[in-house]
């Protein structure tokens, strides 16, 4: 037999242990699917027929009603407009400061540069609960131009909540890109300066180019943890209008009746930005889980 047979006989034979590991996948798979498709089944019945028939029996009626409904009831491309509003804002701005952060606690060696790398990292540490009342008292302090708020103070507008993302992600992000920029070497600066480059120079010519692979790793999950955002998104933006999409869904429940539905229907608008970056940007996901592990 040869080597390559005999691989592919390794291959194909199964141990207890690794049977034992695909059911758990297999099960936890189901677990996790079984909600999901029952409810994207139920986008598309009739509430009446749910009610009669049970969430997971067969779907006998298929109709789009509900995610018409739902995209006018729950105001949904008003929704994609203000949570777009939020998002790219945030999302640059948290990937510029954290890159220049990064920058320099990891091409440069001073006396608090550990230090200023610790209290980056450790604000996402902090649970965000803790900071809800001080927070809030001091964003209504705040005033702002009314053609940047409608309240007329930085609590209520678009601008504190990006704020906060940019406050509590920036933490993340540095860590994760001045790993990745101790990968580098520090002879790129060294020719950088004989060259006569300046300090921004190095950075924005030099290192934040060869930090891109990083950036879009990040870019991919920060997208997610932003655009799924409804806890400050309630806090600090009182006026429903102005919520982002997450806070459509709270819009469709009735107070002595919720049609599950269409909250079925409209979750689905919700989800499906996130799934569209997901399976375009794949493999970023992936690299974003490991990115900048070799060297801490």
């Amino acid at each position: 037999m040869s080597a390559v047979a005999m691989a592919g006989a390794r291959r194909v034979r199964l141990g207890p242990t690794r049977i034992l590991l695909y059911a758990f996948i297999t099960l936890t798979a189901l677990v996790w699917l079984v909600p999901i498709v029952g409810a994207f089944f139920a986008s598309f019945r009739p509430f009446a027929e749910t009610v009669r028939s049970g969430v997971f029996s067969w779907p006998q009626t298929l109709t789009l009603d509900n995610y018409w409904n739902a995209w006018q009831q729950g105001d949904i491309p008003h929704k994609y407009l203000n949570t777009a509003l939020i998002l790219f804002p945030s999302l640059v701005l948290t990937l510029f400061f954290s890159s220049m952060v990064a920058f320099v606690c990891s091409r440069y060696s001073w006396r608090f540069n550990v230090l200023l790398l610790s209290i980056f990292t450790a604000g996402n540490l902090l649970p965000q609960q803790i900071i809800i009342q001080p927070l809030f008292q001091f964003y209504n302090r705040v005033p702002l131009p009314t053609f940047l708020s409608d309240s007329g103070k930085l609590n209520g507008s678009f601008w504190g909540l990006i704020l906060i993302h940019v406050a509590f992600q920036s933490g993340f992000c540095t860590f994760v890109l001045s790993n990745y920029m101790k990968l580098l070497p520090k002879s790129l600066n060294d020719a950088a300066k004989i060259d006569g480059a300046s300090v921004w120079q190095q950075y924005w010519g030099i290192i934040l180019p060869l930090t891109l692979p990083a950036l879009a790793a990040l870019a991919t999950l920060e997208f997610t943890w932003i655009y799924n955002d409804f806890f400050w998104a309630v806090v600090l933006e009182q006026q429903g209008a102005d919520r982002p999409i997450t806070s459509a869904l709270a819009n469709l429940s009735g107070q002595f009746f919720t049609n599950d539905n269409l909250i079925a229907a409209a979750s689905v608008y919700v989800a499906l930005p996130t799934l569209i970056v997901y399976f375009a940007l794949q493999r970023y996901f992936i690299a974003g889980l490991t990115i900048g592990a070799e060297k801490g």
